[in-house]
């Protein structure tokens, strides 16, 4: 099942968009009474979970975009899953998992004191415990991950039988976000068995026919929070490149795509390092499309970047033309003007318009951008690039 190649903007615009959306009220239920030890019975969550797919994948579907996900309906984070899915990880209560954003929030305390209380970590209907690794790390989410693909599957049925691309993929965390390590000797032995252990995930989601999509907004935090000179936050950065390119071995370029961000946040965002910082090291990831923040006022000059970078060959970008950190709904024509911008740099057919993040990265009652809005700011991606293919073709 490995025939579907990365879509491409061959005869018009294609959209896309970065993978998580908000979770139902009855499914957020379901989670909270399970993280809380409380029974719930399978076949009620399974009922629950197959809803939720069937329904993200119809709206994605009726609001016009071309590359389309299952929302991550079933995880309860885009990171935190994976602790149900990896041996070796122990839970640390008590840590903080804002720890790297600190910076961030200590520029601004009045702002984040108000704001924590209720977007991000502020309504996770499971909060999030910081992992940390106490012993060797091996896959052992098979079974979930089956049930997953299974659901997305029966979702989309056959979803591009006339493209010849593939309009389905899945997203998956990077090695770099996972965990903490206590157990291995060295942080690059620790990203090695991380690499190794995630690579079943990612084979089994490119060997059921979906495109995988690796989230990896740790890599930005390097840049933006990481501490030593500017050759110091390379090396990190590179190693853990080198381990998303150790967990993709034998994996074809082109089924994968990778998203990195700097998190959902409404904040000032002052400490954002720019795309500029971090692209020689995006670029030596071996995936066939990236997808980076290029809409929110913090980084719409990102584009800007490619008048002197030149993709590697074959590669796709996924720039944001509608943002994940503001409730105003893009005028379409805002959005073709963002989407032209780069098809004037890297070629049409090179740039599928997406955003710049996910909409509910954790399963949340609050987030940020309300799922009506949501809808409607794919209704005005899809109608952008309508006009931006007006322009281009």
């Amino acid at each position: 099942m490995l025939a579907p190649v990365m879509l491409r903007s061959t005869d018009r615009i294609r959209t896309t968009h970065v993978g998580s959306l908000a979770r139902p009220p009855a499914l957020l239920d379901l989670m909270r009474a399970a993280a809380q030890g409380r029974p719930v019975a399978e076949a009620e969550l399974a009922v629950a979970e197959r809803l939720a797919v069937t329904d993200v994948v119809a709206r994605q579907r009726a609001a016009g975009l071309d590359a389309i996900s299952d929302g991550e309906q079933t995880k309860t984070g885009f990171y935190a899953y994976i602790g149900q899915r990896l041996s070796g990880f122990e839970p640390r209560a008590g840590g903080d998992p804002l720890a790297g954003f600190r910076a961030e929030i200590d520029s601004f305390p009045e702002y984040y004191e108000q704001y924590l209380k209720g977007a991000m970590t502020g309504g996770m209907a499971v909060p999030v415990v910081p992992l940390r690794c106490t012993g060797p790390v091996s896959y052992i989410g098979h079974e979930r991950l089956r049930r997953d693909l299974d659901l997305l599957r029966a979702a989309v049925g056959d979803a591009a039988p006339d493209s010849g691309a593939d309009q389905v993929f899945v997203c998956a965390v990077a090695p770099s976000g996972v965990g903490g390590n206590e157990y291995y000797p060295s942080q690059a032995d620790y990203l090695d068995a991380v690499a190794d252990a995630l690579h079943v995930e990612y084979a089994a989601i490119v060997e059921a026919g979906f495109t995988l999509q690796i989230d990896d907004p740790f890599l930005t935090d390097v840049f933006s929070y990481g501490t030593g000179s500017a050759q110091e936050k390379r090396m990190v950065a590179r190693g853990y490149a080198d381990a998303i390119n150790r967990s993709l071995r034998g994996i074809p370029r082109d089924r994968v795509r990778l998203h990195t961000c700097y998190g959902i946040n409404e904040g000032p965002r002052v400490h954002d390092a720019p795309l500029a910082d971090l692209i020689d090291t995006l670029f030596t990831i071996e995936a066939g499309a990236f997808s980076f923040e290029a809409a929110n006022p913090r980084h719409e000059h990102a584009y800007h970047v490619f008048e002197t970078v030149t993709p590697p060959p074959e590669v796709v970008l996924l720039p944001g033309v509608i943002s994940h950190a503001t409730n105003i709904v893009e005028h379409p024509e805002v959005i073709a003007d963002r989407i032209v911008r780069f098809a004037d740099l890297v070629g049409r057919e090179n740039v599928v318009a997406s955003a710049d993040c996910g909409f509910s990265s954790q399963a949340t009652y609050t987030p940020e951008i309300h799922p009506t809005i949501v809808w409607a700011k794919f209704e005005a991606l899809a109608e952008g690039a309508r006009r931006a293919t007006a322009r281009l073709w």
